[in-house]
């Protein structure tokens, strides 16, 4: 493809290409608080991230990040050392980021400011203000380091354009974009598109310095946010222009114009014919009128955006290893890191190293990857401070190795399959993201790793996280693009789940991931759960928890290619479960694309010991730092913990377990009394089967059975140990419940020995992890662990993290006022309230007929929500769902088991108590998490207290779709809904007429 260009330009000599990208961002300065600090240097390894997704964009030198978590902090950091760059999230602790701006704008005047938002939600709150010029940009920021890449890199083109056009002749996208949203998305995917698409037409015959210095003429990308800023850059840099990417709509002249990108690309194609010129549009009917200009049209909402952004690239535009050498300047090997360099160095010959060493190649090289203090302790040696040439071997051999086991310690190890270290907690294969999952658990294994206060209140207890092992998203892209899969996004009409599954399962893996993975499984003899860790997972906001799948294998088939089959599958199989129904769901309520979601797979020691042919924890559970519904004397700050005993499947998927309060753990309200303690225990718990192999039939069923996880009565386990030690006795005679186990009554799950004699002191380590976790993560934190306790009085017990998320919370930032006349008019009255904020525009209400509710009909009565629920597709209208026991529970005997794809189009729920279904109030489970973060207001109907619901007015309504056991109402005008964050009172009333009749929708904010 031929590009316009200027002939008096001359071409660049390669020595020229020495003073390209001369400016570069050498220090940035984050604020925000540390968990959002973790994230920001993906997993502490920044430098490492830039050179291996950015190879050869003159990253020699990766720009530093100081971090700081106030704007006083700051302040101090900004009068002791010169910035280039300061990126802040809104999470500051001590002053609104506005504020911080505007005194850093008036102190640093040419300082440039980036704002960071968490996601879309923060939109409205931060960029519909006027913000003056105290913020330069505004990003929005989904978890992914490529942002941060991108970023940098299109400040440094900003800085370097001028003198790179003129003496370099390098070309120049201009990105015409008002969105931050978009803008945030579109940015790393050209960078990455740029890199890919240079090296690929770069002459292979040259070598490989030459190709270094070549990269460093890669065009650059110059962003403008309405016509004006976009014809300044155009006119600028005309004779150098590659193309231009253009939105449709944006300002021209200070007013918002529907053809803004049309006008601008009109005129630049008639200034130069040959240039192409892309618009990215989200309104469809722009697809034909784009043909005029003419330009290529691709939809911002299209399930393969990038894809089609690359097909653009391909169709229409066309820092390096350590080399050994001997004296004479022959290379004899190769290093890419240190741990090639220890490996190599008992290979070299002497001469080689003692030439290096003379020429101080070694600190030079390590200077250059960020190892400055490696780098200067080598330095002041010389040739004649050793011996001989082996005792300078031996030094570099044990300073390297002493380096790198010193780094690994609490840091994300790349895999090494040759050099498996079974100690090491943490590794990771390939370069790309953790993903939210296994990004909390990097970090809270970091930070245990700085902070060893934890471990040092219970030096009787293991405190760690299980031995992790990381597949990166790289792998995931891998396999998608090699197998094509993402054909499955294209139809207009998604296949079905089962069509899905199908083509994963029977999709190639790559090659260089299975023999990573086969020198994996040589080296663990443990029982292994495949968890998704997707890029959206565990993310502030919008968690996506638990909608992926995870699978237990029991790792102990006696044939290895049988347990590395079985692997693989299970690998594949959660990879399949991003392209899923439930997901994508969820992902579109989240101005999510699929498309966009990357995943990452963990491969986790299970918590446990074996029992006969089970394998299992003595303890599992889920601690909140924050309790949505504080009871008596509890506070909400004091968190809530739910335990059982048995795999965590029963806590996260909302079945009978046991609630407390870590500060008071023996206060148990729903153990009041002896039938409440009867009725309320755990019943059964979940192990894995180690002696059962289920055939892949039977393992890829979308049957809610998992087969190999085994589901056990509490009674028939009686001869386990830990059953024992977590019992109480149910004498029926007497009456009686005794706090010991009896062979002379029935087992009752209390876990008395623990919470009530402080045996092992669980509630106080989950008193103190959610108290730490809070701080570090700067938000209110769900922790997800495993207990084992040891049997014999010799072992240490175990305290396992298994998972560390931000919860969501709602703001309380919107004044609702729940007065007594309002209660008097409501049909529907709680004080078990979760959300905040006034509803005006919701007509309709599903509820559950009292009448005909049977509770065993409750997998029926999901099945009919479904069906109700996709009549408010098209409409893009939100209902009240109104139904008895706990909402997404996977228990059909405590309430309703609908999956987010049930009720994705509700507005408020609202779960009511009867006679016939015992549960407590949600907040455990995963769908519970999802739900408060999309900002749906959770209200909870008691048949206690002053809570009421009044059947007897929806049946004085008409119905619009009446099922066997639900009733739809449609009213003519919308129910008034008030729910106050501050008090947890919520009132579901008429319309009143002489209420005004603009009707606004104040749906509530989700905040972490």
């Amino acid at each position: 493809m031929k590009n316009h260009s200027n002939d008096s330009i001359k071409v660049p000599s390669l020595k020229l290409y020495h003073e390209l990208m001369a400016k570069k961002v050498g220090d940035i300065l984050l604020v925000s608080c540390p968990y959002d600090a973790f994230i920001m240097e993906e997993e502490g390894r920044l430098s490492t991230r830039i050179i291996n997704e950015y190879k050869g964009l003159n990253l020699s030198k990766p720009p530093r990040l100081t971090w700081v978590s106030s704007a006083s902090e700051a302040f101090r950091r900004l009068e002791n050392k010169k910035f280039d760059l300061i990126l802040a999230m809104p999470s500051l602790d001590g002053m609104d980021v506005y504020t911080f701006g505007e005194q850093v704008k008036a102190r640093y005047s040419e300082l440039p400011f980036f704002m960071l938002l968490h996601n879309t939600c923060d939109i409205d709150k931060y960029i519909c203000v006027d913000n003056s010029t105290a913020i330069d940009r505004t990003y929005i920021w989904g978890g992914n380091a490529d942002l941060l890449l991108a970023i940098i890199k299109n400040f440094e083109d900003e800085m370097n354009v001028a003198f790179d056009t003129e003496n370099g002749n390098v070309r120049v996208i201009i990105l015409v974009e008002d969105s931050p949203y978009h803008y945030s998305s579109f940015l790393p995917v050209l960078y990455k598109q740029i890199v890919l698409q240079t090296l690929s037409v770069i002459d292979e015959s040259i070598n490989e310095e030459h190709r270094l210095l070549k990269m460093r003429g890669r065009p650059k990308v110059l962003m403008a946010h309405n016509y004006e800023e976009a014809m300044v850059l155009y006119e600028k840099y005309k004779p150098y222009l590659l193309s231009v990417f253009s939105d449709m709509r944006y300002r021209k002249k200070g007013v918002e114009d529907e053809e803004a990108g049309y006008k601008l690309l009109s005129k630049i194609k008639k200034e130069i014919p040959d240039l192409p010129v892309l618009i990215l549009s989200t309104e469809e009917r722009n697809r034909k009128k784009v043909l005029d200009i003419p330009a290529v049209f691709i939809n911002k909402n299209s399930n393969n955006l990038n894809n089609r952004i690359k097909s653009f690239f391909v169709s229409y535009l066309g820092f390096g290893d350590f080399v050994f050498r001997l004296p004479n300047g022959k290379e004899i090997a190769r290093a890419r890191d240190l741990r090639a360099i220890e490996k190599l160095l008992s290979e070299i010959p002497d001469d080689s190293i003692v030439y290096h060493a003379m020429n101080n190649d070694f600190s030079r090289w390590f200077m250059a990857r960020s190892e400055f203090d490696f780098a200067m302790r080598l330095r002041p040696y010389k040739i004649s401070d050793f011996p001989d040439a082996r005792e300078l071997k031996s030094f570099l051999t044990e300073s390297i190795h002493a380096r790198r086991k010193g780094s690994r310690q609490g840091q994300i190890i790349d895999f090494d399959s040759e050099k498996l270290d079974s100690d090491t907690d943490f590794m990771k294969i390939g370069n790309g993201s953790l993903g939210g999952k296994a990004r909390g658990l990097a970090f809270i294994a970091s930070q245990i790793k700085r902070d060893p206060s934890l471990q040092n209140k219970f030096p009787d207890v293991d405190i760690s996280i299980p031995q992790t092992f990381v597949i990166s998203t790289e792998g995931f892209k891998s396999f998608i693009e090699e197998n094509r899969l993402s054909r499955l996004l294209e139809p207009d009409n998604a296949p079905e789940d089962e069509y899905i599954v199908a083509q994963f399962v029977e999709a190639r893996f790559p090659v260089g991931l299975k023999k990573s993975l086969e020198a994996y499984l040589r080296n663990v003899k443990y029982p292994i759960a495949v968890r998704s860790s997707s890029l959206f997972e565990d993310a502030h906001y919008q968690p996506f928890a638990g909608l992926y799948n995870t699978y237990m294998l029991p790792n102990s088939h006696p044939d290895f290619e049988k347990r590395l089959e079985r692997l693989i599958m299970a690998i594949k199989l959660v990879y399949a479960s991003t392209y899923l129904k439930a997901p994508r769901s969820y992902a579109r309520s989240t101005m999510h694309r699929t498309e966009d979601e990357e995943m990452a797979v963990i491969l986790q020691q299970l918590t446990g010991k074996a029992h006969k042919q089970y394998f299992y924890p003595s303890i599992s559970g889920v601690a909140r730092s924050y309790n949505f519904y504080p009871i008596s004397h509890l506070k909400a700050e004091e968190g809530i913990s739910y335990i059982a005993l048995g795999l965590g499947k029963i806590v996260m998927e909302g079945g009978q377990t046991l609630r407390f309060c870590p500060k008071y753990p023996q206060f148990l309200p729903q153990f009041s009394m002896i039938n409440d303690i009867l009725e309320n225990s755990q019943k059964y718990f979940y192990a894995l089967k180690l002696d059962e192999f289920p055939d892949d039939e039977k393992f890829i069923s979308e049957s809610p059975e998992d087969p190999t996880i085994a589901k056990i009565d509490i009674n028939d386990a009686t001869d386990h140990p830990v059953v024992r030690s977590l019992s109480s006795t149910f004498h029926v005679q007497d009456n009686r419940i005794r706090d010991s186990f009896s062979n002379k009554g029935f087992p009752i799950l209390t876990f008395a020995n623990i919470l009530k004699y402080n045996s092992f002191p669980l509630a106080s380590i989950l008193e103190e992890v959610t108290k730490i976790g809070r701080k570090w993560m700067g938000a209110s934190v769900e922790i997800e662990f495993a207990v084992t306790l040891p049997e014999n009085g010799t072992q240490k017990a175990q305290f396992s993290l298994l998972q560390i998320r931000p919860m969501g919370r709602y703001k309380q930032n919107l004044k609702v006022k729940i007065g007594k006349d309002d209660i008097k008019d409501a049909f529907c009255y709680s004080t078990m309230s979760l959300g905040n904020g006034e509803y005006k525009d919701i007509y309709d209400v599903v509820y559950v007929d009292p009448a005909t509710f049977d509770p065993g009909k409750t997998i029926e009565i999901a099945t009919e929500i479904n069906k109700i629920n996709a009549l408010f597709n098209e409409n893009n209208k939100k209902y009240v769902l109104i139904g008895p026991g706990r909402w997404g529970t996977s228990d059909r005997w405590l309430g309703i088991p609908v999956v987010w794809n049930d009720i994705s189009n509700v507005g408020v729920m609202l779960e009511t108590t009867i006679e016939s279904i015992k549960a407590d109030p949600s907040q455990g489970s995963h769908f519970f998490q999802n739900i408060t973060s999309l900002g749906i207001s959770y209200i909870t109907v008691s048949d206690k207290g002053e809570d009421f619901i009044d059947y007897e007015f929806f049946s004085c309504q008409t119905c619009e779709t009446t099922t066997t056991y639900l009733k739809h109402i449609k009213f003519e005008n919308p129910i008034k809904i008030l729910v106050d964050g501050k008090t947890s009172q919520a009132v579901l009333m008429p319309y009143k007429k002489e209420e005004p009749d603009d009707i606004m929708d104040d749906i509530p904010i989700v905040d972490s």
